[in-house]
């Protein structure tokens, strides 16, 4: 809570620092989707004060037996949790990211390396000088959260190839930051590669649920990586659905790039490309298909999609268990909106990110995703060769 408080009484400088942030950006003219991601107020703080409050009320995944087992032999064989080391951050415009990623770490016995954009420099800095003082009043070393200052690629690709050192890097940002960091690492890389999330709207949808899922997952905040980029709507219901979704997402700005089925009932959309299909908009626009049915929606998700989060809409239990059987993507929501893939909002009090990358995490990473388990052995002198010892 040290943490929390430290942040809260430093909320002037915080914001402060983020305001000329903020203002750089904006006479760089940076676009409205990063300078959205970049922008601090009062309550986007007492959001990060509050996720890291709910981050120091989790259990401590450090020491935990996720499982024990005693062999025939008497040997008891316990899987206990451990911190990973070392961990490397590197992140583009979000400053909630400093001090969601400190706190993980801290809570999970890592040390973390933060490298943040360079139009996010003053606000890190903020953070970072307020956990330095939360350290060090629990006598801890302030060098457990060490921001890299220096923005050039050059001691990114320093900080990469340090694998004596780094236990792991993990890249939040656009696609090129996380290519690039992929390219150029010797250490091990969990990526969170693109959100290019779906929303299939079934034959079996219950219509006004499926337009408030579309609503909230395409309108609130369509900057974020767990914000909707393409609508799927099954053939059966697409007159009946499409319509009037298309009204209520132009009313709020969104522009509609759809197939030549959509645009046969929506005749004001533009016309889809396969780049489109692929995208991850971050903005207020929305790909649209019309598909005969759920193999076809699902075929659909697999040539465009980004592991990320797919979403159906759908009062058919059959129909939900093929969606969430037939697809790999990180978090798979039912009659939820997509909005939910976050880690605060699943109960892990905050994310360091969103993994797609399938290794020993996969979906928002919390607390427990930064340690792994080892095996730790207990017995009473047994051998494995009697005859030899």
């Amino acid at each position: 809570m040290t943490v929390a408080a430290a942040l809260e009484a430093a909320a002037t400088e915080i914001l402060a620092a983020n305001a000329l942030d903020v203002g750089a950006a904006r006479n760089c003219g940076q676009a409205d989707a990063l300078i959205d991601r970049l922008r601090l107020d009062a309550a986007r703080l007492a959001d990060i004060v509050a996720a890291v409050r709910a981050i120091a009320e989790l259990p401590d995944p450090v020491g935990s037996v996720t499982r024990r087992e005693t062999r025939p032999n008497g040997l008891v064989v316990e899987r206990v949790r451990i911190p990973l080391g070392l961990i490397a951050m590197l992140y583009e415009a979000r400053p909630n990211v400093t001090a969601d990623a400190a706190a993980l770490c801290f809570m999970a016995g890592n040390a973390v390396i933060l490298r943040g954009g360079s139009e996010a420099q003053q606000s890190n800095r903020a953070i970072v000088a307020a956990l330095h003082g939360a350290l060090r009043a629990c006598g801890l070393p302030a060098a457990a959260v060490t921001l890299v200052e220096d923005p050039g690629r050059e001691a990114m690709i320093e900080l990469l190839q340090l694998s004596d050192i780094v236990d792991l890097a993990i890249p939040r940002g656009g696609e090129g930051l996380i290519r690039f960091v992929a390219e150029h690492a010797r250490v091990p890389v969990i990526k969170q590669y693109k959100g290019v999330c779906h929303l299939f709207v079934d034959a079996a949808a219950d219509p006004g649920l499926a337009l408030r899922l579309l609503i909230d997952g395409k309108t609130t905040r369509p900057a974020v990586c767990n914000a909707l980029e393409t609508l799927l709507v099954h053939a059966d219901i697409a007159a009946r659905f499409l319509p009037g979704a298309a009204e209520a997402l132009r009313a709020r700005g969104v522009q509609l790039r759809g197939c030549a089925r959509s645009r046969l009932l929506v005749a004001s959309m533009d016309p889809a490309t396969d780049e489109d299909y692929a995208a991850e908009f971050l903005d207020l626009i929305l790909a649209v298909r019309v598909v005969d049915d759920l193999e076809a929606a699902i075929a659909h998700i697999h040539r465009f999609g980004s592991d990320h989060t797919e979403v159906i809409a759908t009062r058919d239990e059959n129909t939900a268990r093929k969606f969430v059987h037939a697809l790999r993507s990180a978090v798979i929501m039912i009659n939820a909106s997509s909005r939910f893939a976050d880690g605060g909002e699943l109960g892990l009090g905050a994310e360091i990110g969103i993994s797609t990358t399938r290794l020993h995490a996969y979906g928002p990473m919390a607390a427990e995703a930064l340690t792994i388990e080892r095996y730790v052995v207990r017995g009473d002198g047994q051998v494995r060769h009697p005859a030899y010892a």
